[in-house]
């Protein structure tokens, strides 16, 4: 497969960053290049020879790219594609332009307005990153093992789109191809409605809260596990409600009807149904990869960067074992949208996750503490 030679950037925040980063650690050969409107961040990935060159606009150097990455926030990807119409059309070869955004439909609707763009365009999702923004937060090692969504146009090409595939997967990334509505109903379910979930519940702890600020006092165990995603930037958030409305809004009315029909599970005060409603949940998460321990027991855990080679895993539990750190769950986190790291790390008591921690350090591993 021949990779791209050149690769533009238009954002290098924290997931463009990110990006450019693994390629120059991976692909080192590709010349990259980025706009960025902060020059700060287009200073530090050039002293870091992440990008070959850095721009405070739209250079007709984008026109030479053969992959053009937007990594700038949902609703302002929107906004750069009128410009990017002539650069990605503009040369011999046949650029790919792309993006990053969690939210698909409001970019593929936008591009279906520019014939030529549409036939050049793949949509994409890597399902990785924190709460945290900029490009001093971004990672070469951010994408390993992450799940990377692609939901390429009608028009763009069987050919196109495996190049496209086979990138990502050069990159350490596990590449998913969708539909982009599909794709807008699946993160809708499991990222988007959670996170409208969480902030509605930390506000209704704030504002019922007493003048002594008890719950806030003591709250933790299930509380802190449900509601940590609250703490994502709310830029990123009104971006994402805003391009994803349609989709959100069905989803809050399903989870509405659900929330009544819990209540009139525990308004008829009938134990089995209770249960079954509580069990039926378990069931389902519990088969999920990783389960973290229930809301009431402390999770003691950390997560930490891990290059995807033979022996990786084998190595960080010889440190442990050998230290006498006896692990209660360990894995590959595919899924790593506001999570750090791509191992997960679990143990029985804090004394051990500490004794961890220092041991892994020591070897020179990057751990994240939660």
């Amino acid at each position: 497969m021949e990779w791209p030679k050149k690769i533009g950037y238009i954002g290098l925040g924290h997931i463009g960053g990110s990006i450019a980063k693994t390629v120059a650690r991976i692909h080192p050969d590709i010349a990259q290049i980025a706009f960025d409107t902060n020059e700060d961040t287009l200073k530090k990935a050039f002293d870091e020879e992440i990008i070959r060159k850095g721009y405070a606009s739209l250079d007709a150097d984008f026109s030479e790219c053969d992959l053009i990455f937007l990594c700038a926030p949902v609703l302002d990807n929107v906004a750069y594609i009128d410009q990017l119409e002539e650069l990605v059309t503009v040369g011999e070869h046949e650029t790919i332009l792309t993006d990053v955004g969690s939210v698909k439909t409001s970019i593929h609707e936008q591009i279906r307005k520019y014939p030529t763009l549409e036939s050049h365009f793949i949509g994409g999702h890597p399902m990785c990153g924190t709460e945290h923004a900029g490009y001093d937060f971004s990672t070469a090692y951010m994408l390993e093992n992450a799940y990377y969504v692609l939901t390429p146009t009608d028009t763009i090409g069987a050919e196109r789109t495996e190049q496209m595939r086979a990138f990502v997967e050069s990159i350490g990334a596990l590449p998913i191809i969708l539909n982009y509505r599909e794709h807008d109903h699946v993160v809708g379910s499991i990222s988007h409605l959670p996170h409208v979930i969480s902030a509605t519940l930390v506000n209704l702890v704030k504002e019922t809260d007493d003048e002594n600020e008890t719950m806030r006092t003591i709250a933790a165990g299930g509380f802190k596990d449900i509601t940590r995603i609250s703490s994502s930037s709310p830029d990123m958030w009104e971006n994402i409600c805003l391009a994803n409305r349609d989709e959100i809004l069905r989803l809050i009315d399903t989870y509405v009807d659900s929330i009544e029909k819990a209540r009139e599970r525990i308004a008829s005060a009938d134990g089995a149904n209770i249960r079954s409603f509580f069990q039926s949940a378990k069931d389902y998460r519990d088969s999920i990869n990783l389960p973290h321990s229930g809301p009431l027991n402390p999770v003691f855990q950390i997560y930490c960067d891990l290059i995807d080679e033979a022996g990786g895993i084998a190595t960080i539990a010889t440190i442990l074992a050998t230290n006498n750190v006896n692990i209660k769950n360990i894995g590959i986190i595919h899924n790593r949208e506001f999570e750090q790291g791509v191992l997960h790390i679990e143990f029985y008591s804090r004394k051990a996750c500490d004794h961890a921690i220092s041991l892994l350090k020591r070897h020179h591993y990057t751990v994240y503490e939660t």
